[in-house]
């Protein structure tokens, strides 16, 4: 696929530091919120049950002998003592952990990285729309404006694509937005892009084909779309730059 040449990064901007506690290497994920990892303590090596806190297939993360780091859990309650945050892709480690977006995505909007958000007179989080819970509402000049944050963790050569696995909810949630439009407000869609190498963003219609039909229609509808490009560099997530879209979604014509 043609992408197209990627705006001048600027100098990188510390986001939000994520410590972590050890390194380990992935045995098996047994369902979507659980992974068997091997860690080293005091010498000694034991299998322990990890919580994965992001729903997608992270096919590029989750195969074994694969390097993860690890946070411990403070809540001695819990079945699995340990939280994923991060995965090993190539030379670069990837935050695969969806509980940060939140912070991620406010501080872009309260730093004013996105024109479209900066100056917001009211940034009100979690909001009803429709049938859905938006991820933000943002009050500025008059207008609202409809906001729902994606976390993109997959990527092929330098193309990042969202989703890594059919997701319905995340269907709905572009339908809520362009009805938004239709009913004259405002509505946006923030993509986390966590691969450090990507150079452009796009749909990814080869695994959820109905998505990327209604990302085409969003567009259409003024829906904007701000891929963002993020890395996890020494336990600090790094804002760098915005990307642009690639020429095509990605599709089995494509």
């Amino acid at each position: 696929m043609k992408t197209k040449t990627p705006p001048s990064s600027i100098p990188s901007k510390k986001v939000l530091q994520i410590p972590t506690d050890t390194e380990g290497i992935l045995i098996e994920r047994p369902n979507r919120f659980l992974a068997i990892v091997e860690i080293e303590e005091n010498g000694t090596k034991k299998q322990e049950k990890v919580h994965v806190h992001d729903p997608g297939r992270l096919i590029d993360v989750f195969y074994p002998g694969n390097r993860v780091l690890l946070r411990k859990a403070n809540n001695p309650k819990r079945k699995t003592g340990w939280d994923m945050i991060a995965g090993r892709i190539s030379d670069n480690w990837i935050l695969i952990n969806s509980a940060f977006h939140r912070q991620i995505s406010g501080w872009v909007i309260e730093n004013g990285v996105v024109d479209f958000f900066s100056n917001a007179d009211s940034i009100l989080p979690e909001q009803k729309y429709g049938d859905s819970r938006l991820d933000y509402l943002i009050l500025k000049e008059g207008k609202s404006i409809w906001v729902e944050v994606k976390g993109c963790t997959l990527a092929e050569g330098r193309v990042a694509s969202f989703p890594d696995a059919p997701t319905t909810r995340g269907k709905r949630h572009l339908e809520e937005l362009i009805k938004a439009r239709t009913e004259g407000y405002e509505a946006a869609v923030l993509i986390l892009v966590l691969r450090p190498e990507a150079e452009c963003f796009t749909a990814n219609g080869l695994i959820d084909p109905a998505f990327a039909e209604t990302f085409k229609k969003a567009l259409e509808a003024g829906v904007k779309v701000f891929p963002l490009l993020f890395s996890f560099e020494d336990g600090v997530i790094c804002y760098h730059s915005q990307l642009p879209l690639c020429d095509k979604v990605l599709s089995a014509e494509s």
